[in-house]
């Protein structure tokens, strides 16, 4: 699973391309605790089966939260969004959705698997597989599981070795519990002498998003977005 770091450095790379003029120490305080929120399941997970990347990492939460803003915005006769911090509270709401959804759930989504649509549907899911653009076979992806042509079906050759989906469902939270530097050893008793490990970076990519999320944060914050006057 990717370090709250690299969330952080891939929020803040976030920020300083979507927020504009938005985008200040305040902002990207506020989508920093944002985006540190999902992981208070790993807490839970000591008392509670529904523990990480379950209570609190899915899509249900996010989705509340932008049915409630929208509400304020688009139902109410006045926001009490807009009407306390204007178009700048506007934009930085939305962006806490992104966020949440984006920046937390989808990274989690992809590096271990997380429970999208707990407490709704109980099951967690992973995503990975390859989308790439075969001389042969045209484009080919396997995150997602396509119905075979008949041709293929009936004996053809098939995918032609793109590996069918590779999109898994895990199992319900029963099934799946999470290794955490919190909770190493999820459902069982704990050693004396523990490992407990919080990561920075488990693979090349996370060590890029990282470096450059943090580089373009840093120099979106000492530059800002607005070219020298000459």
């Amino acid at each position: 699973m990717p370090s709250l770091v690299v969330h952080y450095a891939f929020v803040g790379l976030l920020a300083a391309t979507l927020l504009g003029a938005a985008f200040d120490k305040r902002s990207l305080l506020l989508s920093i605790l944002v985006v540190t929120f999902p992981d208070i399941d790993a807490f839970l997970g000591l008392y509670w089966q529904a523990g990480h990347r379950a209570a609190t990492t899915n899509l249900v939460i996010p989705a509340v939260l932008a049915l409630l803003i929208a509400m304020d915005l688009y139902v109410r006769d006045e926001s009490y969004i807009e009407g306390r911090w204007g178009a700048y509270g506007v934009r930085v709401s939305w962006f806490c959705v992104v966020v949440y959804a984006v920046g937390h759930v989808l990274l989690d989504l992809i590096t271990g698997g997380a429970n999208l649509f707990w407490p709704l549907y109980d099951q967690f899911y992973q995503l990975s597989g390859h989308l790439e653009l075969s001389s042969q076979r045209g484009i080919v992806q396997t995150f997602v599981e396509l119905p075979e042509p008949s041709s293929q079906a009936s004996g053809g050759t098939g995918t032609g070795g793109s590996g069918g989906s590779t999109t898994q469902s895990m199992g319900n939270s029963t099934e799946v519990q999470m290794s955490t530097g919190i909770d190493p050893n999820p459902g069982q008793p704990e050693p004396e002498n523990v490992d407990r490990v919080f990561p920075i970076a488990r693979s090349g990519w996370e060590l890029v998003v990282l470096v450059v999320g943090t580089l373009a944060t840093t120099a979106r914050l000492v530059i800002g977005h607005d070219l020298p006057e000459e």
